[in-house]
């Protein structure tokens, strides 16, 4: 009794404790939309001299029509070809040389441009942004040149990687209506069969303001950056093009989808999925809660179990994928040096078995209670990490001030919440298990 009187009273102290931080660490911002449709956010942090200038286009693969897939990720890179009024390749050392760096991201859900500067290079930065807006470069220089860039990444980040297939693999086996079923980067074939008039109507459709969320957090004046904002940014038309948005639904699993692939790995995997539900839903928060358990961190039930005690597996972890529409956890675990893909399998289930029948002692819920409040306090921790989360917040949530409440929604899951969506959501019936096995072994078969 004593023990867990203790540790009620550790438990309530951190409550309070996230209550007072997040009164005292509150993160203001400012924003509005400009008549084109825009949205602005601005967040002041004159504590260190840099700043994060940010757009976040909410488009991204799921947004694709069938047999055009990977335009916008196509695009991540073609927008970084230049404008009318910036040369070919410039915009990287234009930010060089004012002492920032840059890049760029797409998903399922979204493009996400940004630039990291010395806060006296603000404007440089929403200049960048604005003419990329504005008039960016989509030529047949620009679309040839990027076509062979985009191939080349696909061989060596996917093509040429040990494991890298798993996402295509994941994915097209987990999906069959829903546009998640084919992976950001698409496919050769579809980027080149596209014409240079298909590559500009996805431009002018997708990359306009009202589909854009401009995002600025750092050593900034609000009053003065809102004026530099009008400059570089109020001119641009509006869209005048139907923002395309699918309601695919997915059909719901009912029965276990299994497939083998023989790649050019020395060690098995294990791969598995199961549907769950769109980021912001409580059962996410509580699924989201449930992967810190079985993989955050080396102490985490999967490699704590598979890697030191069995000693099965090299590596083991859970990810699940924060998307816009309902979406995938996935469990995966690397063989070790002997060890049947079967074993491992079984071992891996045996832990997701665990999390249904036994109950979270009050030390380790506390303790993935601590890591997620941890987590999320250190994603918010710099400048660059608060201007994607109030973009994401704003543009997924309608809620920009979700950085600062929605930790509480991660607190709020109890101990029974996770052992109830483990039982509802982990199920063979709503999984899809791939076994990656050496090309040694297919000769075998």
């Amino acid at each position: 009794m004593k023990s867990k009187f203790i540790i009620c009273l550790l438990w309530c102290a951190t409550s309070l404790a996230a209550m007072a931080q997040s009164k005292s660490n509150k993160i203001e911002f400012t924003e509005y939309t400009l008549p084109n449709g825009l949205h602005v956010i601005l967040h002041q942090d004159n504590s260190t001299p840099n700043v994060a200038v940010s757009v976040l286009y909410h488009v991204g693969s799921k947004n694709e029509v069938e047999g055009r897939s990977g335009f916008a990720h196509f695009f991540e890179h073609l927008m970084f070809e230049g404008t009318e009024n910036i040369g070919r390749g410039e915009y990287s050392s234009l930010v060089q040389k004012a002492g920032g760096a840059l890049n760029a991201n797409t998903s399922f859900d979204r493009t996400y441009y940004y630039e990291l500067l010395p806060s006296n290079q603000v404007e440089l930065g929403l200049w960048l942004e604005a003419e990329r807006m504005k008039h960016a470069k989509v030529d047949e220089v620009g679309v040839e040149t990027q076509r062979k860039v985009v191939q080349e990444e696909k061989r060596e980040r996917i093509d040429n990687q040990p494991y890298g297939s798993m996402g295509e693999n994941v994915f097209a086996l987990a999906y069959k209506e829903h546009p998640y079923k084919t992976m950001p980067i698409g496919s050769f074939e579809d980027l080149n069969a596209a014409s240079i008039e298909e590559f500009r109507d996805f431009y002018k459709t997708f990359y306009v303001p009202n589909n854009a969320t401009l995002s600025v957090a750092g050593d900034i004046n609000v009053e003065e950056t809102k004026k530099m904002i009008e400059k570089y940014f109020g001119g641009i038309a509006k869209g005048t093009k139907e923002i395309p948005r699918p309601d695919v639904e997915e059909p719901k699993q009912t029965e276990e989808r299994r497939k083998t692939v023989y790649d050019n790995i020395q060690l098995p995997a294990v791969i598995q999925a199961y549907h769950v539900p769109e980021q912001g839903t409580d059962d996410f928060y509580a699924l989201s809660m449930l992967t810190t358990l079985l993989s955050g961190g080396e102490s985490a039930r999967l490699p704590k179990a598979l890697v030191d005690k069995q000693q099965k597996a090299v590596a083991a972890a859970s990810i699940p994928f924060p998307t816009e529409d309902p979406g995938l956890f996935l469990t995966f675990a690397i063989a070790n040096m002997g060890v049947e893909v079967d074993d491992l399998e079984q071992a891996m289930n045996a832990e997701i078995e665990r999390v249904k029948t036994e109950p979270l002692t009050d030390r380790e819920f506390q303790k993935l209670r601590n890591q997620v409040e941890s987590n999320f306090v250190q994603q918010n921790s710099t400048v660059a990490g608060r201007a994607e989360s109030l973009a994401n917040y704003h543009v997924y949530f309608g809620d920009a001030n979700l950085i600062n409440t929605e930790l509480q929604r991660y607190l709020n899951v109890t101990k029974e919440d996770i052992r109830r969506v483990a039982k509802e959501y982990l199920t063979k019936s709503n999984r899809v298990v791939l076994h990656y096995l050496p090309k040694s072994a297919e000769a075998k078969q």
